[in-house]
């Protein structure tokens, strides 16, 4: 099938942006892999350092004929989804050793986890860990001993970061290997509704606790479409993972012998070998713009679209925000998973999946069919599923019918025409909405502000009483220069409760919003910020503001707002504790949201 037309023009428009910056980006992983392989580089006693511990494996490092691969790990036991990367280093070096090659854990990289964050201090130091992963990764492959590298990551800013360093690394081969879903626990959208219950005070916190314990109950990614999914999906759709590897739970001898074949993998694709393939090669502009159909298809988180910015920037492929919104509305909703609906990603694995999605959008002409990919060349070896046939691993041809289309469903017969994201441009600035999960009579909201520096201050304002009317919500002051841009799920029970009791309810902010948000309309990542002058900075108690995800539009209609000083609130608060005072050159430095809002990038 011929490439469609909007995707075309898209991606065509991508490649005229980036020409400059990509064709510098290439020139400069062209010479650092003429180098040859890196170890040849290192003196003697630089050599015996890196060799020093690796017993069995010395003298085939020392030969430097064998591949040797370098492993960069997220792992620690307090996020569920990163627990089961403990076993994978001794796993992925016994592959490796059979496929005549070595492996060393070159570093660790930081991993929070914004469940526990979410509403708290420590979610200001959640987006910039993005850019503290990237310079952690520099840290690990900067010993300059390794052919190809492994990247065990999953959740929200983990994967973005460790892209963002694979590609400043880009003359280098690698992988992304994931470590899959946990069981399916309490229904999403049961535990949903009881947050809303003790949000408006109909249940106790002994009910809430049992309901959270339920839902989040064991090792894996937190089951619902987060932004923690949204990277899994992104990695297949990007060819960074093996296929099908992204959503086979923990644990598993399946999962297992995908971590191993990703390590010999690894091993065939260095520059030692006949199939070169190293990252700089796979991440191109096509490669970006698949990863953004991906992103609509499936209605994927929000943050991804700031993350997706940064991460091609560090390829020199320059995104913006437009070519979000434009392949949007080129590519159909095929997925149901929650928040956009009941279904979880385990739920979605088993009706056909990722396969069943790049098998039919490619049918379709909606994707490049013809990137580089970890597999070879060609997307569509991704249609292809993963199984263990005895103790081979093999792949043979996934669904090509959903198996259940309350779910999933096919591109001539999609949940929605177009995809789950919105940009929004107007007098307040450019900001997104996610409207995969929002009802269509929920897409224009016009009414008054009631504007607030801080998240608190709104829940205290809920207790009041303050809201129970048609109202948009504004948070200002959220931004990555004011306070390091923290999502702001822990407002979304007490919006869907007014949303709920009848009343116009949207959400304005130059803050972030979690991947598991959706039913109320949120115009997000405004900016500039109200810090960095914008409009939103000027907005009074009152002002009317309309947030119209139809037109595209994000306005106050209040005349006389331009007029006005704008506001110079306090923010020294936001400045110490819990780390945050070793991020105020992270503060000062950040980029726009419209540019990745990065630091690194």
């Amino acid at each position: 099938m011929p490439l469609d037309d909007r995707i075309k023009s898209v991606t065509d428009r991508i490649i005229d942006r980036s020409r400059g910056p990509r064709a510098t980006y290439l020139d400069r992983m062209r010479r650092l892999a003429e180098d040859g392989p890196r170890r040849a580089h290192l003196t003697c006693g630089n050599q015996a350092h890196a060799y020093a511990a690796m017993g069995e494996d010395k003298t085939a490092l020392v030969d430097g004929r064998a591949p040797n691969i370098g492993i960069v790990t997220a792992y620690n036991d307090m996020l569920s989804a990163h627990q089961p990367f403990e076993t994978f280093p001794n796993r992925i070096k016994a592959a490796a050793r059979r496929a005549g090659a070595t492996a060393q854990v070159a570093g660790g990289v930081p991993a929070m986890c914004d469940g526990v964050t979410q509403g708290q201090v420590g979610m200001e130091l959640s987006l910039f860990s993005r850019d503290v992963i990237a310079l952690a990764t520099g840290v690990a492959l900067s010993h300059n001993t390794f052919d190809a590298a492994l990247y065990l990551g999953v959740c929200d800013k983990i994967v973005p970061g460790l892209i963002i360093a694979a590609a400043t690394f880009g003359y280098l081969p690698g992988l992304f290997v994931p470590a899959g879903p946990m069981l399916s626990g309490l229904p999403n959208d049961e535990k949903a509704k009881v947050r809303q219950q003790f949000a408006a005070g109909e249940v106790g916190r002994d009910k809430l606790m049992a309901a959270e314990m339920a839902s989040y109950h064991g090792p894996g990614t937190c089951t619902f479409y987060g932004t923690a999914n949204s990277n899994q999906m992104l990695m297949e759709f990007m060819g960074l993972h093996l296929p099908g590897a992204s959503f086979v739970n923990p644990n598993t001898d399946l999962r297992d012998k995908l971590t191993e074949a990703a390590a010999e993998r690894a091993a065939a694709i260095t520059g030692l070998g006949n199939d070169y393939t190293p990252v700089c090669h796979i991440l191109d502009e096509r490669t970006f713009v698949n990863g953004m159909v991906g992103l609509m298809a499936t209605g994927g988180s929000t943050n991804l679209v700031m993350h997706l910015v940064a991460m091609a920037r560090a390829a020199g492929v320059i995104l913006d925000p437009a070519d979000f919104s434009d392949i949007s509305s080129a590519t159909p909703l095929m997925a149901r998973v929650y928040p956009n609906g009941l279904a979880d990603v385990n739920h979605f694995h088993a009706a056909g999946g990722l396969q069943f999605m790049i098998a039919e959008l490619l049918a379709a002409g909606l994707l490049h069919d013809d990137t580089l990919t970890v597999a070879g060349r060609g997307l569509g070896r991704y249609t292809q599923e993963p199984k263990l046939k005895g103790d081979a691993l093999v792949w043979e041809d996934g669904a090509r019918d959903s198996l259940n289309d309350k779910i999933l469903r096919p591109v001539d017969n999609p949940f929605q025409k177009t995809g789950g994201l919105v940009e929004l441009s107007g007098n307040l600035g450019r900001g997104v909405m996610k409207v995969s999960a929002v009802a269509s009579e929920r897409h224009v909201i016009e009414a008054p502000a009631a504007v607030f520096h801080d998240q608190e201050d709104v829940k205290t304002a809920f207790r009041a009483g303050d809201l129970n009317r048609d109202v948009v919500v504004v948070v200002r002051f959220q931004g990555p220069k004011s306070n390091g841009m923290p999502e702001l799920h822990a407002l979304t029970p007490i919006l869907a409760v007014l949303q709920d009791r009848g009343h116009k309810v949207a959400l304005v902010t130059d803050g972030r919003m979690s991947g598991a948000s959706g039913k109320v309309p949120a115009a997000i990542h405004v900016s500039p910020e109200a810090l960095d002058g914008g409009l939103l900075g000027k907005l009074a108690d009152g002002d009317l503001v309309r947030v119209d995800a139809v037109a595209g539009r994000l306005e106050v209609l209040t005349p006389e707002v331009a007029a006005r000083d704008a506001v110079r609130p306090d923010l020294s608060g936001n400045a110490h504790g819990v780390g945050r005072e070793l991020f105020e050159l992270f503060r000062q430095t950040a980029g726009p949201a419209t540019d990745g809002a990065g630091v690194v990038v």
